[in-house]
């Protein structure tokens, strides 16, 4: 009887997370991973630090784009909708003025804009960062509730085409990296 492990006995990992002190070794950290060709990782920090998206590869996100076009969809959205009130459902000749007064559609117009906008930026930022997410695997590494106090963690994918379980541990372990664990899926 052999006690070798095959392949299929293994848990399934989500990816190898290592431990940083301080977010300056945190974001030197993602960029010598970047530059080394990772491209499937996140990091982790208690609070915002400059330059970590950058860091790890994030450029630009749509959520602007998203917001522009829902406020152009809101301003026309109430503005259409006074028009069609007041010049083809319901008209009504209060003393001699046009049917089609758009100045006074403007406070109307505006407010739908913000609303529309607004709501869209929630939405699409929730959605661009696939909140809500009640349980994520770094959950499952005891170290990781650390990351909301003071400890700052970088953590390379399995899915990452360059990922190898011992080169990946071992290069994060190179990196500085106090932990360096592997993720549980």
């Amino acid at each position: 009887m052999s006690h070798e492990v095959e392949l299929d006995e293994l848990p399934a990992i989500h990816g190898a997370m290592a431990e940083f002190d301080t977010p300056e070794e945190l974001v030197e950290a993602c960029e010598r991973a970047y530059s080394a060709g990772f491209r499937r990782m996140d990091a982790y920090a208690p609070m915002p630090v400059t330059g970590l998206a950058e860091a790890i590869g994030y450029k630009k996100n749509k959520v602007a784009l998203c917001v522009l076009i829902g406020g152009i969809f809101g301003a026309c959205g109430g503005f259409g909708l006074l028009e069609w009130i007041t010049v083809v459902a319901y008209p009504h000749n209060v003393g001699g003025r046009p049917l089609n007064s758009w100045p006074a559609y403007i406070p109307i117009t505006f407010e739908c804009m913000v609303l529309i906008a607004g709501l869209t930026s929630l939405f699409c930022m929730l959605a661009m960062n696939g909140l809500p997410q009640p349980y994520h695997p770094v959950f499952n590494v005891e170290e990781f509730e650390r990351a909301s106090i003071d400890k700052f963690f970088i953590c390379i994918e399995s899915s990452d085409p360059k990922f190898n379980i011992a080169a990946t541990t071992e290069f994060l372990r190179d990196l500085g990296g106090k932990e360096v664990t592997l993720v549980p899926a």
